[in-house]
């Protein structure tokens, strides 16, 4: 199974701008969508990658419980659909029924978001805080397919704690490992490594 780490992109910096649909709900969803939010997670998943499939019912715990508390959560899946239908609208619908995703679910169809945010893998999280600006990217937990390891979240909620709390987020980070973003054929950005 190959793995692609996150870039690690440097923290501090403000969310790109975005508009994407939510394919569940048909509606375009934006930061602008929560403008009482006290912080924002952007998750960059997928419903094919084992990597995902393996964490998806805490992480739809995880998004729920945060989301109670004042966090925006957005997840978007910017892997080529032609490629990997799996991947598609139909798809990711029944994805968000099955595990329970009551967050946006967004199709990034022409990669530009992915690429705004430098997502290299799925899962790849990014966590703003209330004004938009990088505290967190990383891991979800230190557990991957085939490892002993409970998936707990562990890394990625005591990131959230933290915001929502008005603390520091930890200083350790370490990167998110999962499958890479399937790009289009020449739509690949330069950080890719194939």
């Amino acid at each position: 199974m190959a793995r692609t780490a996150s870039l690690m992109v440097e923290l501090g910096q403000t969310a790109p701008a975005f508009a994407l649909p939510d394919v569940v709900s048909g509606k375009v969803v934006s930061f602008d969508t929560f403008p009482d939010a006290k912080g924002y997670l952007v998750a960059f998943i997928c419903n094919h990658c084992p990597f995902v499939q393996l964490i998806r019912h805490e992480f739809a715990r995880l998004a729920r419980r945060s989301m109670a508390r004042g966090l925006a959560v957005i997840a978007i899946n910017a892997n080529d659909t032609d490629a990997y239908p799996e991947d598609g609208p139909d798809a990711m619908r029944d994805d968000a029924r099955r595990f329970g995703y009551t967050f946006p679910y967004c199709l990034d169809v022409d990669q530009s978001v992915a690429k705004a945010f430098g997502a290299a893998c799925t899962p790849d999280f990014f966590l703003y805080d209330a004004q938009r600006r990088l505290v967190y990217r990383g891991q979800f937990d230190s557990c991957r397919p085939g490892s002993d390891l409970p998936v707990t979240g562990e890394d990625l909620a005591a990131a959230i704690d933290a915001v929502l709390e008005g603390r520091p987020v930890p200083g350790e980070q370490k990167p998110s490992l999962g499958c890479n973003i399937k790009w289009k054929p020449g739509n690949e950005p330069p950080y890719f490594t194939g």
